[in-house]
Formats: structure tokens, sequence, C-alpha cells
């Protein structure tokens, strides 16, 4: 995708051939800053202080931290090392272990002195495939919106997100956003209803100044508006993404989800989500085995923002000495699922749906 006329892809191999770029989402939408990394502990910083964020992301800068562990010890306890330092840093995507496990079968068989430049290779492969991955659920899911924007001709179709499941949490093009891109570039009508996804912003900070550099038109809510907007028939669609689907079709993403999804049933509004192969943990039934993370207090607890003068300062909102709980994700179970958007088409949110769609 573009910013200010330019394309991004959200992680890159340097000039030098080996050093990795990423946007670091922490300065956004303040600021597009890139960071470079250049070890394993680089990698594994990223991904747990939420430079990256988003299940594929997080997969691709995984692979690459690999990369880049085995640079400095490309032997079997550099290798163990570096997969489980990576392992530990985040635990509800199943992309992070989907990408160390890709990378560490690909290398594993090789001589050491041979192992990082594999590792690099296996690297591009994985964020190559996320772009056609994401390019395809878009095709997938355009089809969608055109069905709303044909039984209502002339009116903007109303798509309600949570959280980002943009470009800025893939490697391009992004899970939920890229039926809405490809339907704006179409020609569609089509406005976003951006939640702000809470506790850290990621709608309001990411989705939006995402949609506002292609130029979509979007409106950031609060994410209790929600409810409020499916009641009043203000939305034709829900379309959100995860973190992990189990292999029946339960979905884990951003706190706040399973709420939407409890709405759009009331209200008879299609609920999809945007599924990508690699985010689907066939070893799991049941969504409440997966891990949720706990993250730290403050993030509710203080407010992060730019100043009048430009400085970034956090504020907080919390009475000081009141206990903060912070569980980042939630779980949708698949009966409240209208759909599954994946690259090989759209399915029911079951065993059966996604079977049909993949073997196993």
């Amino acid at each position: 995708m573009t910013v200010d006329g330019i394309h991004y892809r959200s992680i890159w191999l340097d000039d030098d051939g080996w050093s990795v770029r990423i946007i670091d989402q922490t300065a956004l939408p303040v600021e597009l800053r890139v960071a470079r990394l250049t070890d394993l502990e680089d990698a594994a910083a990223a991904i747990s202080d939420m430079l990256v964020r988003g299940a594929p992301l997080i997969g691709a800068t995984a692979a690459y931290g690999l990369a880049l562990a085995l640079r400095a010890d490309p032997g079997d306890g550099g290798l163990a090392h570096a997969g489980a330092r990576l392992l530990a840093t985040r635990p509800t995507a199943v992309n992070l272990r989907w990408a160390v496990d890709r990378v560490t079968a690909a290398v594993r068989a090789l001589p050491p002195a041979e192992r990082a430049a594999a590792a690099y290779d296996e690297a591009g492969r994985i964020a190559d495939e996320d772009v056609e991955r994401n390019r395809r659920m878009g095709e997938h899911g355009v089809a969608l919106i055109r069905e709303v924007a044909r039984r209502e001709p002339g009116r903007p179709v109303n798509i309600l997100t949570h959280c980002n499941a943009g470009w800025l949490a893939t490697v391009d093009w992004g899970t939920a956003t890229s039926p809405i891109y490809l339907a704006h570039e179409e020609g569609l009508p089509v406005h976003v209803w951006v939640d702000e996804t809470r506790p850290r912003n990621q709608g309001a900070a990411l989705t939006a100044w995402e949609l506002g550099h292609h130029a979509v038109p979007h409106t950031v809510v609060v994410d209790n508006a929600g409810g409020h907007l499916m009641q009043t028939g203000q939305v034709d669609l829900c379309l959100v993404g995860t973190d992990r689907t189990t292999a029946c079709g339960d979905v884990v993403n951003k706190i706040g989800t399973y709420l939407k999804a409890l709405a759009a049933r009331d209200n008879g509004v299609p609920f999809y989500v945007a599924a990508p192969s690699s985010s689907i943990d066939w070893s799991l039934e049941d969504g409440g085995q997966v891990p949720i993370e706990e993250r730290a207090g403050d993030e509710v607890a203080f407010v992060t923002g730019p100043t009048g003068d430009g400085r970034v300062e956090a504020v907080r909102v919390v009475a000081a000495g009141s206990p903060v709980a912070n569980p980042a994700f939630d779980v949708t179970p698949a009966r409240l699922v209208t759909a599954l958007i994946t690259e090989r088409g759209v399915t029911p949110a079951s065993r059966a749906g996604l079977l049909r769609l993949f073997d196993r």
C-alpha cells in the first residue's frame, strides 16, 4: 500500500541485504518511523514491544528474526535458542509458531554454514506468500461488498471493523482491509466505521491512518458505539481479522471482537472474519484452549498521544491505586461467525467448511 504516494511493505530487507527494516507502529499516527533490526534481540523486542503487531506480520518478523540469529550462531544450539526466544515474545497469535517452525524445518538439515542464507530465503517466501494470500482474500471478500452495493445502488456500503487488520498487520494489503481496498479501487462506494480499539487504540491510530492515506471514507467511533450503529441500521456488515482460528472455526481476535459478534447476531448483521490459512490452528478444536495474553495494566491506565507542541506524552486516565486487568484477546465462537474469508474462498466457520478448502 502507499503512504504519500510511496509504496511500502510493513517489513523488508535493507539495502545491505541482511538487516531488516520495519515500520515502527508505536510511533503512528504521529510519525512514520522506520526501525532497523540487526539481531535476534532486535526482532524479539520488536514483537514483544509491539513495534510490529498483527498475526501475519508477527510471523514474518519472527522468520527474519531467525535469519538474523543464524548469522551470529548457525549451530543447533543457536537455532534452538533463537526459536525459543521468539516463541516467548507473544503467546496468542499462531503465526508466530507457524513461522518459527517453518524456517526451522527449512534449515535444520543443512550444514551450519548454509543455514542463515536458507533462513533469509524462507523468510522472503513467507513475506511474499503473505502478500499474495491477502490479495486473494480481498478478491473473495470484495464479492460480499459488491452484493450489498448491488442491492442498494448509490448508497455507501457501511462496514464496521475492529482493531487493525490492515496492511500494517500483515506484509501488505491486510486481511480484513483487503476487500475494502479492492472495493474502493473498483469504485464501489464504501464507508468504514473504525472502532478505536482500546486499550492501544489500533483502530484509531493505525486503521484510520491507513484508510486516510488510501482515501477510503471512514469514521472513527468509540468501541461501545458498535452495537448502537448496528441497532440503528448503520452497519451492513462487520469485517474483522483473526490472530488464531481453531480447526472448528472459533476465532481468537483483539479484545472486544466477541461483543461485536454478539451485537451483529442480535441485529441480523453479517459478521465476517478474514482468516488466512497461516492463522488456522489445526491442533486446537476449541477457542477456550488458546492462551490469552495478559498485557501490562499501564496500557489501560494511560493514554498516549501528541501534545499541541508535537511532543508525545502519556496521561493517566485510571484512578491512582485502582488495579487494572488487560486481557488482549477474546474468543468469538464459530456459531456467531457468518463466514470465514480465506485465500481459497468464503466458507462456513466449521471444521467441514475449512476442510472443504484446505487439505490439512
